[in-house]
């Protein structure tokens, strides 16, 4: 191909979204003379942006509208913000549009429309295909998740906006090699006002006090995203009365984890073995340390430590007053005797300056 590669950005929509707002802020400082840059969309009513990327010289296609054509959003015949439902017959659009544009790149940003251009594209010319991950892949619709799953290997390349979202990526959708790539993106500040004339000016238009501490969050305002909880966090009113557990247990690949479980379990070894040294040589990486240990249960750990810093004879132990039992059990085990860090009246507290000095730490043995 002569000339700029002709490229396809392909959306779900161009309302004000973090992935929509992407792309306008790419169009503006893309290379135009390496790249010829168009976009499609299929929602006919979220078209914000459409506007702002033809006026950045970016050539707009909306494919869920009657009477499809190019321009801002409006599809020569839909009427612009209007919701409803996208033309059942989109799919159709974009394999003429494919066919006709002959792309030399079409990069995908949602996936329903992801899924389409990769089964439409052998049709097309074969363009290359990449995909940028936007999301976890717990977020999608079950209909969603598979359209997204049975076609994902015919990308070319994947883009994750983060590694909690390359995380999530199955293993089985992969593909061999550097495949996937993370690219943190942010907001173009080009454009944006700043300095303490803006913030007093933001601050009056918004009704805040000027010496208000203020927190603020950019983004659609969806449940899932959960901007109420924000506020709750910072002492407002609480957004769930009834209290939410502090942790959610996250399995990306059940699969491959449950494979993992039984490979152990067929082992007959529990507590030892090839998986407890891959567990401690991978923590020892993570924590940038010689050596790491695994222990059955943070008593037996603590215990541990107390040997290691020679904890024997009585020495005091400073401990809180309110703490779980087994922290108090491990000093004793260890040898140690349970202090209280707010001593009685008329006795000096045990502390480093006061106690004697440790003995060396006695040779460590298996309990």
């Amino acid at each position: 191909m002569s000339g700029p590669t002709r490229v396809l950005w392909l959306a779900k929509g161009l309302g004000r979204g973090g992935a929509e707002q992407l792309l306008l802020n790419c169009a503006r400082h893309a290379d135009r003379s390496r790249y010829e840059i168009e976009v499609a969309y299929v929602l006919p009513w979220k078209d914000a942006l459409a506007p702002a990327l033809v006026e950045a010289g970016v050539r707009v296609h909306c494919l869920g509208a009657p009477g499809n054509g190019t321009g801002p959003g409006t599809g020569n015949g839909a009427g612009p913000g209007t919701p409803g439902r996208a033309d059942p017959r989109w799919p159709l659009r974009l394999r003429r549009l494919l066919a006709t544009r002959r792309y030399g790149l079409v990069h995908t940003h949602m996936p329903i429309p992801a899924a389409a251009a990769r089964l439409l594209a052998p049709t097309a010319g074969s363009p290359r295909l990449v995909h940028t991950e936007h999301n976890v892949w717990d977020r999608y619709r079950t209909a969603t998740r598979w359209a997204n799953a049975l076609t994902y290997r015919r990308n070319d390349a994947v883009i994750a906006v983060s590694h909690a979202v390359e995380r999530t990526i199955p293993a089985a959708r992969r593909r061999p090699g550097a495949w996937v790539h993370v690219v943190h993106h942010g907001p173009d500040l080009a454009g944006a006002p700043a300095g303490p004339a803006a913030r007093a000016a933001a601050r009056t238009e918004l009704g805040l006090p000027q010496d208000a501490f203020v927190v603020g969050t950019v983004g659609n305002l969806t449940p899932k995203k959960d901007q109420a909880t924000l506020p709750a966090a910072l002492g407002g009113t609480p957004a769930f009365p009834d209290g939410l557990p502090l942790t959610r247990v996250r399995v990306p690949d059940r699969a491959a984890l449950l494979e993992r479980l039984g490979t152990v379990l067929d082992s007959g070894q529990l507590t030892n073995g090839r998986t407890v040294a891959e567990l401690e040589e991978t923590a020892a990486k993570l924590l940038d340390v010689p050596h790491a240990v695994a222990v059955s249960n943070c008593t037996a750990g603590l215990m541990l430590v107390l040997q290691a810093a020679g904890v024997e004879g009585g020495r005091p132990v400073v401990m809180p007053d309110f703490t779980f039992s087994a922290t108090a059990h491990a000093a004793h085990w260890a040898g140690g005797t349970r202090c209280s860090p707010r001593p009685a009246s008329g006795t000096s507290p045990s502390t480093p300056r006061t106690r004697p000095p440790a003995s060396p730490p006695p040779t460590a043995r298996p309990r």
